[in-house]
């Protein structure tokens, strides 16, 4: 590529400018130069063509490509080989997302879940250096994904999840007594868990306050993050015999209070998203709160690419030459 090239010389390169006026310049002269001479009569000439004429239509393009190669091998290009030796510090990330049936509500578009994923996967492009687990919840609560530096493959899994893969309700001690399982064996020195979740805990055995309790024990930092509209928003309110659910107006309940207490104990903060904006805005937050410290060192190596230009623009002439006064060679 060409981004991969350095010239020691690059003014010279203004010389191609020249390559285009030259042309124009010799094209000129020959219009000057023709002249019509009348014939009665052309009809038995007309489309006789050979090779050597097609080949005669491409010499001043051997001449001028040959020419290009010269020049630039007078700016001496080196190709640069960068090597670069990354030391990151990384943080240990899981993330919790709420699968419960109030996700599809609708006063997101086209609902809470969906946002929900394409931001937390524009979230993960962001931290390069970071690893990062999934947790899932509902009624119960499993691990989609343990921590990982393969952020494709995440990437994948967060797009595959889906309201109904868990028994319905919403459990918010086990969604974060798993993730802080997930994360106890972890020996980075920051450990976080972002914890999403649009509702009012009522499932599960762990409560959620005894799982904050040991996430502060393990110095586990949760961001808690609460997803809907206030009032009221069209969301399911019952399930047809063949799956599909039925929507209707129900009132927006998050238990705002919980969320403020889990992430108080643990340092963290909680967040309220009203919108596809407001939840976008609170992930670019986490991510400048929680950098990842990173020491890069570049390291250079230089080769010389003159010689290959320089041999491409020599036998370029040295064929548009051979071919001009031998085979294609003209009689004035």
């Amino acid at each position: 590529m060409l981004s991969n090239y350095e010239f020691q010389h690059p003014w010279l390169l203004l010389l191609l400018l020249l390559l285009p006026l030259m042309w124009y310049w010799k094209n000129k002269l020959r219009w000057s130069r023709e002249v019509e001479v009348g014939f009665p009569h052309i009809d038995s000439v007309e489309g006789l063509n050979s090779y050597k004429t097609f080949l005669y239509k491409f010499l001043p393009y051997l001449r001028y490509l040959g020419l290009a190669g010269l020049i630039i091998a007078l700016a001496r290009p080196c190709l640069v080989l960068k090597e670069e030796e990354v030391k990151a510090e990384g943080i240990d990330i899981v993330m919790v997302m709420d699968l419960s049936s109030s996700m599809l509500a609708r006063d997101f578009k086209p609902d809470r879940l969906t946002v929900s994923k394409n931001v937390a996967s524009e979230f993960i492009d962001k931290r390069k250096y970071d690893r990062i687990g999934l947790v899932v919840f509902a009624g119960e609560s499993f691990t989609q994904s343990p921590l990982t530096t393969d952020h494709r493959i995440l990437k994948e899994l967060l797009s595959t999840l889906e309201s109904g893969m868990l028994e319905d309700g919403t459990a918010i001690g086990m969604g974060l007594a798993s993730s802080v399982n997930r994360l106890k064996e972890s020996e980075s020195d920051s450990k976080i868990v972002i914890l999403l979740t649009d509702g009012v805990n009522n499932s599960g055995y762990i409560k959620p306050m005894t799982a904050a309790e040991i996430a502060k024990e393990l110095k586990v930092k949760v961001y808690t993050i609460g997803v809907g509209s206030m009032g009221n928003a069209v969301s399911p309110i019952s399930k047809r015999s063949n799956g599909q659910y039925v929507f209707g107006l129900s009132k927006v309940e998050i238990d705002e209070e919980l969320l403020q207490e889990i992430s108080s104990l643990t340092g963290g903060k909680y967040y309220r998203a009203t919108n596809e904006q407001a939840l976008q805005q609170i992930y670019d937050e986490i991510d400048r709160l929680e950098k990842t410290e990173i020491e890069v060192s570049v390291f250079k190596r230089y080769n010389e690419e003159f010689r290959r230009f320089l041999l491409i623009g020599l036998i370029l002439l040295g064929i548009e030459w051979l071919l001009k006064n031998t085979l294609l060679r003209t009689i004035p």
